[in-house]
C-alpha cells in the first residue's frame, strides 16, 4: 500500500489556487510621482540651510535696492502709490527664478554618483520621476515666498488674502516649468557642468532684466519692450503685482496664468521626453 499523497486542501473539496509566475504589481502613477517628490524633500528637510541661504539674496535685493528705488522713482508715481507692493513681488518671481533653474545641478550630482543610474533601473515610471522632482520645487519656493511677505509686513506692505494665496500658487506653477527646463538641460549635457552654468547664466539675467521685476520697461527702448513680450516672466511679474494687490480677475492675472501653465507644459514635456530617453 502507498500513502495517499492528495494534499490536505484537496481531500477537503477545496482545490489550491493554481501558481503563476509572480505577476507585475500594478502601481498607480500618481503614487510614484508622490514618492518620487518625497525622496526629493527629504534633503530638503534634513538640511534646511539651504532654504535659508536661498533667502540671502531677494532680501538683499529688498533691503538695499528697495529703499534705492523708492529714493529714485518712487516720488514720480512711475512705480504707483507704494513701492513695495509694486517691488516685493516682483522679489517673489525671482526668488522663483533663481532657486528653480539652479535645480538641474542636483540631478548632475546625482549622475556623477550614480544615484540617477539606480533610480532609472527601478519600477517608477521615468515620467513620474521628473514630474515628482519637477513637483518638489513648488514646496521650497512657496516656504521661501511666505517667509519673505511675512517680513515685509511690519514695513507697511499690504497683504490680500485670496489675492496673496493665488500669487503663491502661480509661483509654484512657474517653479514647476523653470525646474523641469532645468532638469532638462543637465540631461542634455550631462556631467559637463560648465556647460550647464553657462547655459542657465545666458539665459537667467536676460529674462530677469526684460521681466521688468527691478525696473519699470516702460520708459525702455522700443526693441527692449517688444522683448518683453516674449518674455512669459514678465507676464507673471505682472500678474504677481496684480494678485498682491487684490486684483484676482483681472485680465493681467489671466496672460501670467498662460504664461505660467505654458511654461510648466513646456518644461514637463520637454523633461520627460529626456528622461524617457536617458541611458545613465
Amino acid at each position: 500500500m502507498t500513502a495517499e499523497t492528495t494534499p490536505v486542501a484537496t481531500r477537503r473539496g477545496v482545490m489550491p489556487e493554481p501558481t503563476t509566475p509572480d505577476a507585475p504589481d500594478r502601481r498607480s502613477w500618481f503614487a510614484d510621482t508622490w514618492t518620487v517628490m518625497v525622496r526629493e524633500l527629504r534633503p530638503v528637510a534634513r538640511e534646511p540651510f539651504n532654504l535659508v541661504f536661498g533667502l540671502v539674496q531677494p532680501l538683499v535685493f529688498l533691503g538695499l535696492f528697495g529703499p534705492l528705488l523708492a529714493g529714485s522713482l518712487g516720488d514720480t508715481g512711475v512705480l504707483g502709490p507704494d513701492v513695495w507692493q509694486w517691488f516685493v513681488p516682483a522679489i517673489l518671481v525671482m526668488l522663483t527664478l533663481f532657486g528653480s533653474s539652479t535645480t538641474g545641478a542636483n540631478l548632475q550630482l546625482e549622475m556623477q554618483t550614480g544615484a540617477h543610474e539606480r533610480l532609472l533601473v527601478t519600477p517608477l515610471p521615468r515620467s513620474s520621476q521628473l514630474v515628482g522632482r519637477s513637483l518638489k520645487e513648488m514646496v521650497p519656493i512657496v516656504a521661501q515666498a511666505v517667509v519673505i511677505v511675512l517680513v515685509m509686513l511690519p514695513f507697511g506692505f499690504a497683504l490680500h488674502g485670496t489675492g496673496a494665496v493665488l500669487g503663491l500658487l502661480l509661483l509654484g506653477v512657474l517653479g514647476v516649468g523653470l525646474g523641469s527646463l532645468s532638469y532638462t538641460l543637465a540631461l542634455a549635457v550631462r556631467s559637463q557642468e560648465w556647460m550647464f552654468w553657462a547655459v542657465q547664466q545666458t539665459v537667467l539675467f536676460p529674462a530677469m532684466i526684460l521681466s521688468g521685476m527691478l525696473l519699470p520697461l516702460e520708459n525702455g527702448p522700443g526693441w527692449m519692450q517688444v522683448a518683453a513680450r516674449a518674455n512669459p516672466v514678465a507676464y507673471v511679474v505682472d500678474a504677481e503685482r496684480a494678485l498682491f494687490a487684490g486684483e484676482v480677475w483681472s485680465s493681467t492675472v489671466a496672460w501670467g496664468w498662460v504664461a505660467a501653465l505654458l511654461t510648466a507644459a513646456v518644461g514637463l514635456a520637454a523633461g520627460v521626453r529626456a528622461i524617457s530617453r536617458s541611458t545613465d
